[in-house]
């Protein structure tokens, strides 16, 4: 039985840019699940996928900023974009900040292909089980079992289990005594309790917000939806929020009490909100929709709370519209210089599966690259 230098479990974002990094002196296996390589990239940002950022800081992101800064250090967002560019695959900006693929994600996925042609990509192939004996690993597949000095661990995590996502990367660290922490659902909607039912009434609005969730503010768009709210802003929000309340600016770009002013309008009138988004908001504070010269010193305390609207979140939208899963291998679990598990030497882990999640803005895959490329040259 042939025994490969390395065997990638997974041929997303990270297994595809390891296999393209280890180098064509290795001999290479990539196994998949899927009948084609990299769906989850195809599939992102609308089919145009949102590869990196302006801005990468360690504070995008949730987990080890140790490992982290490693990383990002050794395959920062430049070298990236470097990367991309040499290959001729053509990038737009958005709001300033966010990298898209111009045309279609196809052009990096073709590009990763391409990158690691040098491999052996199995495609249809579904990993059952990682076993390690005589310093040798055997992959045991449904359809036949593979043998290699080192094997990489890029399976994802438990979001689109429509593109075959599972929990086997947990299942790998956990046979091999690897502490784990277990996949919850990340940037993804929130559900809401039986007071703020409103929002559900609001169901296709949006408006641009400012959230506060534990430590953090995230400034982008909140969308109404008809199980609660997502959106931007929602889906950042969703990475660090466990329990508790949220607080929700809905003008942070005005002053509410500034804005009425004494105004003969009615209040609803001069909330530069859509009309709908104002009269709910206004019977959410507790506020009469009077003219603003009626309005009384407990109204405008009141009118306050549309700068701070604080409510704890029922729970989340679950998997099925996760973008990404919170938690993986533990991070004291591996070498931050490597990501080689620190008990079993040749086990790697990449990518998604390990338990660091960034927030929505081409963030997780930043994330999947640069670990992929240490992770390669460490092989290599």
């Amino acid at each position: 039985m042939k025994i490969y230098d390395a065997i990638i479990l997974g041929a997303g974002a990270s297994g595809l840019m390891c296999a393209s990094n280890i180098g064509k002196k290795k001999s290479v296996a990539v196994i998949e699940v899927n009948d084609k390589v990299a769906k989850k990239l195809k599939v992102s940002g609308g089919g145009k996928c949102n590869i990196t950022n302006t801005r990468v800081e360690l504070d995008n992101f949730d987990g080890d900023k140790e490992l982290l800064d490693y990383s990002l250090k050794r395959y920062s967002r430049d070298n990236l974009l470097e990367f991309l560019d040499r290959n001729r695959v053509e990038l737009e900006l958005r709001k300033g900040r966010y990298y898209f693929c111009q045309t279609s994600s196809d052009e990096i996925i073709d590009v990763l292909k391409n990158a690691s042609k040098n491999s052996e990509i199995i495609l249809n192939t579904k990993i059952i089980q990682v076993t390690k004996e005589n310093e040798i690993f055997e992959v045991i597949t449904d359809k036949d079992n593979y043998t290699a000095h080192n094997v990489i661990v890029a399976t994802g995590g438990k979001s689109f289990q429509t593109l075959g996502a599972s929990e086997i990367g947990l299942d790998i660290a956990k046979n091999f005594d690897i502490k784990v922490k277990e996949f919850t659902p990340a940037l993804v909607g929130l559900t809401v309790q039986k007071e703020q039912f409103w929002m559900r009434e609001l169901s296709g609005l949006s408006c641009y917000v400012n959230i506060r969730v534990e430590d953090r503010l995230l400034k982008e768009e909140m969308l109404f939806a008809h199980k609660g709210i997502s959106g931007p802003a929602v889906l950042s929000a969703s990475l660090y929020w466990k329990k508790g309340n949220i607080s929700i600016d809905f003008l942070p770009e005005q002053n509410i009490v500034e804005l009425q002013n004494g105004s003969k309008k009615l209040i609803s009138s001069v909330i530069p909100l859509a009309k709908r988004l104002s009269k709910a908001l206004l019977n959410a504070v507790g506020v009469e929709d009077k003219e603003c010269r009626k309005l009384s010193k407990n109204d405008l305390e009141q009118l306050k709370k549309i700068h701070d609207y604080s409510f704890s979140p029922a729970g989340n939208f679950g998997f099925t519209k996760a973008e990404v899963s919170r938690g993986g291998v533990l991070c004291e679990e591996i070498d931050k210089k490597s990501l080689e598990s620190k008990k079993v030497k040749g086990l790697y882990f990449i990518g998604e599966v390990v338990d660091i999640t960034g927030e929505l803005g081409g963030y997780n895959f930043q994330w999947a690259f640069s670990s992929a490329y240490v992770c390669a040259k460490a092989i290599k």
